[in-house]
């Protein structure tokens, strides 16, 4: 959605980080073509929602920019104060979007905040054979640091293996077979920070292949209940992955957002993601937004801050104003009890 509202080299950033040599046009009709597929069955559903907040006092969203994530995104819009009522009704909205999973993506808006950009996302499907009570045991989960986690284990007989050399593992389907949980396992002698590195610099294809062609064989599959918040800040990985000037408040180039009335620049401030994830012996609950805050540049040349610090000899003045008179004239040279 932000990329739309960019120009320039911003632009040629945000399309070779999203969708490598394909144009933004492109990309929006391909992602409104993906989300409209979407299945919405009870047992197996992932709903995305949109929505653009933006300050309607000193600031002006581009008409065209709001109209293009209205039509391809079905970005719902809000114009506010960026008051305190607006992180309500923001975080609100999050909470909707997510099913409760996640109540909250801001704490407060910046003076110098003028949009919001979200993106919700929620996941809730059943698995398609669920675990019975028989399925379910006590068991041991060792932690990345060595520590012993008593745990709920369910256990079952899947029919799709993985096996890249580095981990192995399995997938079980949620009802309908559109969705799949799949789980890897490094093997003994591999480190899960070696493993995800390994899974990193190999070929994207090579890993859609590798996913996309289990072994047809029998698995004994076990694995925990679980359950767990997590959040990053996104800021340092999206420069790292070359999207360097959107963050540049002198170099970004986000004209096609909107416009403020004193001409600052448009740069975004902050990439926030946060998500929520539950498994059990039902199926998958999980939940995840992404907050992109779009900030206006204080000043494009920032005033220089002069500093005076009266620690020596000095001369002052009692002035009139109203006169433009100097009523008294005098110098401090030294200062006593």
């Amino acid at each position: 959605m932000t990329a739309n509202g960019a120009k320039g080299e911003t632009l040629a950033q945000m399309e070779a980080l999203l969708g490598g040599d394909i144009p933004m046009e492109t990309l929006n009709e391909y992602l409104y073509s993906y989300i409209k597929a979407l299945p919405s069955e009870k047992t197996a559903k992932l709903n995305i929602a949109n929505s653009i907040w933006f300050r309607d006092n000193g600031f002006t969203a581009e008409k065209a920019f709001l109209q293009k994530n209205a039509d391809w995104y079905s970005a719902s819009l809000y114009g506010s104060d960026f008051g305190s009522q607006t992180v309500k009704d923001i975080n609100a909205w999050v909470s909707d979007k997510t099913d409760k999973m996640i109540d909250r993506i801001i704490e407060d808006i910046d003076k110098d905040t003028v949009m919001f950009l979200i993106n919700a996302l929620s996941f809730d499907a059943e698995w398609q054979d669920i675990y019975r009570k028989n399925d379910i045991s006590d068991g041991t989960f060792t932690s990345l640091d060595g520590q012993k986690r008593k745990v709920e284990m369910m256990r079952s007989k899947e029919y799709a293996y993985f096996d890249d050399g580095y981990a192995t593992g399995f997938r079980k389907n949620y009802t309908g077979g559109r969705y799949s949980f799949i789980a890897l396992l490094p093997n003994e002698d591999v480190s899960l920070a070696d493993y995800v590195k390994t899974l990193a610099n190999t070929a994207p294809e090579k890993v859609v292949k590798m996913l996309t062609s289990p072994q047809s064989t029998s698995v004994q599959a076990t694995m925990p209940k679980f359950g767990y918040d997590f959040e990053l800040r996104l800021n340092d990985i999206l420069i790292a992955l070359g999207l360097s000037d959107a963050f540049n408040a002198s170099k970004a180039n986000l004209s096609k957002l909107g416009k403020c009335s004193d001409g600052s620049n448009l740069y975004i401030s902050e990439v926030l993601h946060k998500t929520h994830i539950e498994v059990d012996e039902r199926g998958t609950k999980a939940g995840a937004v992404t907050s992109v805050a779009v900030n206006a540049e204080a000043s494009m040349y920032p005033e220089e801050i002069k500093e005076v610090t009266l620690d020596r000899p000095f001369v002052y003045i009692i002035f009139d104003n109203e006169t433009s008179t100097p009523i008294f004239i005098g110098s401090v040279t030294d200062i006593q009890k």
